[in-house]
């Protein structure tokens, strides 16, 4: 991608972004590359002369929605450029190679420089990359193994958050990973992420603080005592638990048992009497009985979730997940999603 935007002869702009919060941040990383070389930003698509769309190959739904794009693009009578970016699987990459005007990685796209755009809400990345590897996700494959950003370099973007030059600052401050609880500062293997909230938390200003995603599997009681002592802490976690049953969590990959999934939110509610706690959860992933089902309808009951973000399983090439029989039908899946969603729902 390099310098492509200087010779698109382009006044405005439109960002469409799907996925996790983590491609949220990129969005705006890529919003802000425009507006950094003068471009005005659109909510009207029809009047955008270059069209950034920040895909997510993490889930099947996510890859058929950028593709109902393109027939829609095809309509426009401005015929803008068209660019896709944010986290493409290999196989996705090559797919739409034909289907968009330019198919770049994020840092293609960026050229590798940083852009921060002012807001009342900063998404901020620790880390990139997973090394957990749950039989379902593509993110390691996507982003790659774990990489960790210094903390130097986090503590920076923080203040320049709560601070920028054009005053305004942002009210939330948002720290992003794939596991934020395995973050290691690359240029000081003592400060860990719990040490790197309580920094963060240390800085003057107006602002909260909200994490995402952390996994049950090493939720540290040092984090819990660190979230506790964090002033700025907003009093909201999700808290993923893909599945209520343990077998599947098995097959998962996911290294916990729904009785220590239970154990570890009772730590947290009696340190945080007042946390709201939001989960997500996988509904039909293969091989999963109504019995199993019915379990993740009692850690439901259990945990009294505020927040759940339920996903109907569906397979996604390369994974460990792929190569399983995918045998519950879409519309028991459909069901099992609105039996938690009406649940959570009369909460």
């Amino acid at each position: 991608m390099g310098n492509l935007l200087y010779y698109i002869s382009i006044m405005k702009y439109h960002v469409i972004m799907f996925g996790c919060q983590m491609n949220f941040a990129d969005a705006e990383k890529v919003a802000g590359s425009f507006e950094s070389r003068g471009y005005k930003k659109t909510s009207n698509i029809n009047e955008a002369n270059a069209i950034a769309v920040v895909m997510c190959s993490v889930r099947q739904a996510a890859v058929d929605r950028v593709f109902g794009l393109i027939e829609k693009f095809k309509k426009l009578k401005k015929k803008p450029t068209t660019i896709l970016t944010g986290c493409i699987l290999k196989k996705d990459k090559k797919t739409f190679s034909g289907l968009f005007g330019h198919v770049v990685s994020i840092n293609e796209f960026l050229n590798k420089k940083k852009t921060l755009l002012p807001s009342e809400r900063a998404y901020i990345t620790i880390s990139n990359g997973c090394n957990n590897f749950c039989t379902y996700c593509v993110v390691p494959y996507t982003r790659g193994r774990l990489t960790c950003i210094s903390h130097k370099k986090i503590i920076q973007e923080v203040k320049d958050s709560i601070n920028p030059p054009a005053g305004g600052g942002s009210r939330e401050i948002w720290l992003l990973g794939q596991n934020v609880n395995d973050y290691s500062s690359p240029s000081d293997k003592s400060i860990d992420f719990p040490k790197l909230l309580k920094m963060v938390d240390n800085l003057p200003g107006n602002f909260k603080i909200f994490f995402m995603s952390p996994n049950p599997k090493n939720f540290s009681d040092h984090l819990i005592k660190a979230m506790k002592d964090c002033k700025k802490f907003s009093l909201y976690l999700n808290l993923p638990v893909q599945a209520g049953d343990d077998e599947i969590l098995k097959k998962m990959n996911r290294p916990y048992t729904a009785k220590k999934y239970i154990e570890l939110v009772k730590k947290i509610r009696k340190a945080l009497p007042n946390i709201n706690l939001s989960t997500d959860v996988i509904v039909g992933f293969p091989g999963e009985t109504k019995k199993q089902f019915d379990n993740t309808v009692k850690l439901f009951k259990k945990v009294k979730f505020n927040i759940a973000y339920i996903n109907k399983y569906s397979p996604r090439w390369g994974t460990a997940a792929s190569k399983m029989e995918d045998n519950v039908p879409w519309e028991e899946k459909k069901r099992r999603e609105k039996i938690l969603i009406d649940f959570v729902n009369k909460k």
